[in-house]
């Protein structure tokens, strides 16, 4: 069970935390039934992430045996078979599909089982196209999100939506950039690394993080407009934001970024800056 845990990437589910970014701006996170269908979908994710994150190991077995970090993911270093790891990819796939069929709402059901075939198909295929990489995994995130609104039934901003893509895109690259310049010129073990070079990558960073950052403003701007409070609290939520995303390339700068959860759970002031920007956005939907 310790090796199957450990394959199942339970580190990763902090990405599932955009499930709750709908619900929360729309401000109906303090309602017992929207809250209860929150947390369906955020456990439906996290079972349908580590159930493609089994089968992703499963693809890349030989490829991780390899690798000097991956070799000691479970399946490759032997301790979890493969039946068992295949058995559990498609029991906990199934799963995260029930789960989504709880809420009641079949978009949720939807967006978790476009989620599932985007992942297999960037497993099996679309990982070795350049570029197409990069927007398959961010679109991840971006599902994530859309999956939280659609089970409480609330819609999405047109700039909530561009600011999440645009900041999946964000953090999407600079894990690649910290790659990059971690394995240098020889282009390491992923499929499509060689492809990128760091001067291409910084540019990448600087077009998306510009826009995540413009995307956010407008948003925050446009809601500020149709909200009773006189308070600036969301004009305000810019500015931790604003700092973090550019706390993030500080880092990025200094060789991290290659985990970006691992970044997030160990810098302590990202993690300020995110407790922050939480507290004045929560000011701003549920003190109005």
């Amino acid at each position: 069970m310790n090796a199957l845990w450990r394959a199942a990437r339970p580190k990763q589910w902090l990405k599932n935390v955009l499930v709750f970014a709908a619900p929360a701006a729309a401000g109906v996170l303090d309602q017992g039934r929207e809250l209860g269908l929150t947390l369906i979908t955020f456990v439906a994710f996290c079972a349908a992430s580590s159930g493609m994150y089994l089968f992703n190991d499963l693809l890349d077995v030989e490829a991780d045996r390899n690798h000097p970090k991956k070799r000691s993911r479970p399946i490759a270093a032997g301790e979890l078979s493969v039946g068992a790891a295949r058995a559990a990819g498609v029991g906990l796939s199934a799963l995260s599909l029930g789960l989504a069929a709880l809420t009641g709402r079949w978009q949720t059901v939807a967006v978790v089982a476009t989620y599932l075939a985007l992942t297999l198909a960037y497993s099996t295929v679309l990982k070795h196209i350049a570029i197409v990489d990069l927007v398959t995994v961010a679109s991840g995130f971006v599902l994530r999100a859309a999956a939280g609104a659609v089970a409480v039934d609330v819609p999405m901003s047109r700039w909530f939506v561009l600011c999440v893509t645009f900041g999946s895109v964000f953090i999407v690259v600079g894990k690649r950039y910290a790659e990059r310049r971690e394995v240098g010129e020889n282009g390491g073990t992923r499929a499509t690394l060689d492809a990128y070079s760091v001067d291409l990558l910084g540019m990448l960073i600087a077009i998306s993080c510009g826009a995540a950052l413009l995307s956010y403003c407008v948003w925050a701007f446009e809601t500020a407009a149709t909200s009773t409070s006189e308070w600036p609290f969301y004009e305000l939520s810019i500015v931790p934001m604003l700092t973090a995303m550019f706390r993030y390339l500080l880092v990025l700068d200094q060789g991290g970024g290659g985990a970006p959860e691992e970044v997030f759970s160990s810098d302590r002031v990202l993690q300020a800056l995110g407790v922050s920007w939480v507290v004045v956005y929560g000011l701003a939907v549920y003190a109005a």
